[in-house]
């Protein structure tokens, strides 16, 4: 199943037989206080060096979110949205759970953008899927709703069967509809991967579609988080996973890696093109 993408000049096709699609994270001023009083003193230079750096190391989509307490969020995302697609040319996904930015965003926003995102809570869903529907773009669902979030596969599959099939009540087609399983920390809990594992097997097992993650949470609070990543997003994109949210600069080689070995990669085309523009660093 293809979900299709697109910023004015590019389209971007995640798609459960290809690659996997990279959704750059850094523009998120989450737990960033440089980008926080960037975004605050609109300094929108130091924006788009994000947006800039992220496209260079591989990324397909950039995440927009401008979720900073104490200022217009709406001014604020349609401002950002316009500078970073004046900057770069690839897909935009909208990153907020605020209906009114969203909109905003929509406003703006070039091309085919990703909406990040809606989930099974009933206000959640009214807000979000009519302007899916308007604006005929794709969502990210996640499986969460009013109880949290589920502790296991099955009970996240009902909330995502919940999100695809409200959205279909709609006259939104399936491919518009992109299922997040969650990702929590194995720090936590030791069973977090194994969980999240069990929901892309069974959603994609039922409906097929695409499935995002957000693949660094898993490693939260625990030592060498790098090798935890990679080691989880292997795992994942032998699953189902076909689009992640994550720092493209450091997870790009193993992301063309994988993508290579399951015969994702004609040639190693995609692989070789990588290491051409990025030679590993000589640590000697």
């Amino acid at each position: 199943m293809k979900t299709t993408v697109a910023s004015e000049s590019v389209t971007v096709s995640i798609d459960t037989e290809g690659p996997l699609t990279m959704i750059g994270e850094k523009i998120n001023p989450t737990g960033r206080k440089r980008l926080q009083a960037a975004l605050k003193e609109r300094d929108y230079d130091y924006v788009v060096s994000l947006a800039i750096t992220q496209v260079e190391a591989g990324a397909d989509i950039l995440d927009v979110n401008v979720g900073v307490p104490g200022i217009d969020e709406v001014a604020a995302i349609k401002e950002v949205i316009t500078v970073v697609a004046g900057a770069v040319n690839v897909p935009i996904c909208i990153d907020s759970p605020s209906h009114e930015a969203v909109a905003a965003a929509l406003s703006v926003c070039p091309g085919r953008p990703l909406i990040n995102s809606v989930n099974g809570e009933e206000a959640s869903m009214k807000a979000i899927l009519p302007l899916v529907k308007e604006y005929d773009v794709p969502v990210i669902g996640l499986t969460l709703d009013e109880d949290g979030i589920p502790v296991d596969g099955p009970a996240r599959f009902a909330v995502a069967r919940k999100i695809i099939e409200r959205a279909a009540s709609l006259g939104i087609p399936i491919e518009n509809i992109i299922i997040d399983p969650l990702v929590l920390t194995v720090g936590a809990d030791s069973n977090a991967a194994r969980v999240t594992l069990d929901t892309i097997r069974l959603v994609t097992e039922e409906y097929g579609v695409n499935i995002n993650l957000g693949a660094s949470n898993v490693s939260f609070g625990l030592p060498d988080r790098h090798t935890l990543n990679q080691a989880f997003l292997g795992l994942t994109m032998g699953a189902g996973a076909s689009c992640a949210i994550t720092d493209a600069a450091k997870l790009a080689s193993t992301i063309r890696a994988a993508d290579l070995l399951r015969g994702r990669d004609a040639h190693g085309m995609r692989y070789i093109k990588y290491f051409r523009a990025h030679p590993p660093k000589d640590d000697g």
